[in-house]
């Protein structure tokens, strides 16, 4: 049920703000825009208000909006997307990741300023334990300071994980330090994403900051987290970095670990996420917001707009390629719970 909620609110809250940038310029630009949804699917209530027909629906994962006149093959008016100036349609389809990169300093500010930095320190002692986890089974608790596991001495957070390995669904003995008094316990780690867990999360220190401070670290961070994303993209294609992609599956299940640990945390993680969608968006590639703004952009400089059957094409094989893309990073999903 905890992964459920969390994808839904991950998904829904990062999608949601992508295509309300593309529905508020494209309302600001004049542009007919036939629906707003949340959602997917059959529509459970909706309401028309002037020409928009605002929709929820069945599947809370996101929303989409409908722009008149997106395609020259559509009824066009002067309202339509497509008789737009080039320099309106780009703002309205870089809308959407524009909005998801404010998301993620709007996600950040607020954690700044309220929770504040959380810092994991490299201390072997528990933080938080993941309800249902080995850990709990165990009867482990926060603040308890591992001394050995499976007789092998820990020292810090970081040679957990190696002395785990190997370890996966069999009984091992975990002695801790619980309030000066020495405890002993068997876990049986669960494998987890290629390595055995027992479900235990580090503790943390807290740093606050001010408003101001809050908010320029917010873009910082945000700013970082782009340039970061762009350049693990950039050694993928190169090859000189291995390309560790995770689709709807993955994230759900890593939502739904990190949800366990708190909401602070899966707010840190939706701000990632909307990033990374933001970046993904605006890849040069058939389909993506990126593939229509270099269309926008040639139809700008050469004065002249691509054929209806042209744009057909592109469009077909940006999909091909995206079915692939999902199909490919689905099964490499499934494959790693398995």
């Amino acid at each position: 049920m905890t992964t459920a909620l969390a994808t839904i609110f991950v998904f829904g809250l990062i999608v949601f703000i992508h295509e309300l940038g593309h529905f508020i310029t494209a309302k600001m630009s004049g542009m007919q825009v036939d629906e707003f949804a949340i959602g997917f699917g059959p529509a459970i209530f909706k309401v028309q208000k002037g020409e928009t027909l605002y929709s929820i629906r069945i599947i809370p994962l996101g929303g989409f909006n409908r722009i008149a006149g997106m395609s020259p093959d559509e009824p066009l008016n002067e309202r339509s997307f497509y008789t737009k100036p080039a320099w309106k349609k780009f703002i309205v389809i870089s809308a959407g990741a524009v909005f998801n990169f404010l998301l993620a300093i709007v996600l950040f500010f607020g954690l700044n300023a309220t929770v504040g930095n959380l810092t994991y320190t490299n201390d072997p002692v528990i933080g938080n334990i993941i309800p249902g986890s080995a850990a709990e089974q165990a009867h482990l608790q926060s603040n308890d300071r591992i001394l050995t596991i499976d007789g092998k001495k820990i020292s810090t957070w970081d040679e957990i994980r190696p002395s785990l390995q190997g370890t996966a669904n069999h009984g091992v003995t975990v002695v801790v330090d619980r309030d000066g008094e020495t405890v002993e316990t068997t876990v049986i780690p669960k494998m987890e994403q290629d390595s055995p867990k027992i479900g235990i999360y580090p503790s943390f220190t807290r740093e606050s900051y001010s408003i101001g401070e809050s908010f320029s670290l917010a873009v910082t961070r945000t700013g970082q987290t782009i340039v970061a994303m762009l350049s693990g993209l950039y050694d993928m294609i190169r090859g000189t970095q291995a390309a560790e992609l995770s689709g709807p599956v993955g994230i759900s299940q890593m939502a739904g670990t990190i949800a366990q640990s708190g909401f602070a945390p899966l707010l840190s993680f939706a701000a990632f996420l909307s990033i990374n969608l933001g970046v993904i968006n605006l890849l040069p590639l058939p389909v993506l917001d990126g593939g229509h703004l270099i269309i926008i952009l040639a139809e700008a400089i050469t004065g002249r707009k691509l054929p209806a059957k042209a744009l057909m094409y592109i469009q077909m094989v940006g999909v091909a390629l995206m079915v692939a893309l999902f199909l490919y990073v689905t099964t490499q999903d499934i494959f790693r719970l398995l």
